[in-house]
């Protein structure tokens, strides 16, 4: 279950990779580099959403 814990911080360093490859994209063609943007995005989004539901699910047994 601690791996599980661990996990989410996955989601950080794909954000991290994707927004280098969008830099690295946008100096050289420049119209691809959306993509990477949307998918940096998109794991920061996940790393919150799985941050808050893990709170969620551990206070759930406080009641």
């Amino acid at each position: 279950m601690k791996t599980l814990s661990i996990l989410h911080y996955l989601y950080l360093g794909f954000a991290a990779l994707f927004l280098f490859d969008a830099i690295e994209k946008w100096n050289g063609e420049g119209y691809d580099a959306y993509i990477s943007l949307f998918f940096s995005v998109l794991a920061v989004a996940m790393f919150f959403f799985r941050k808050k539901f893990k709170k969620r699910f551990k206070d759930r047994g406080k009641l």
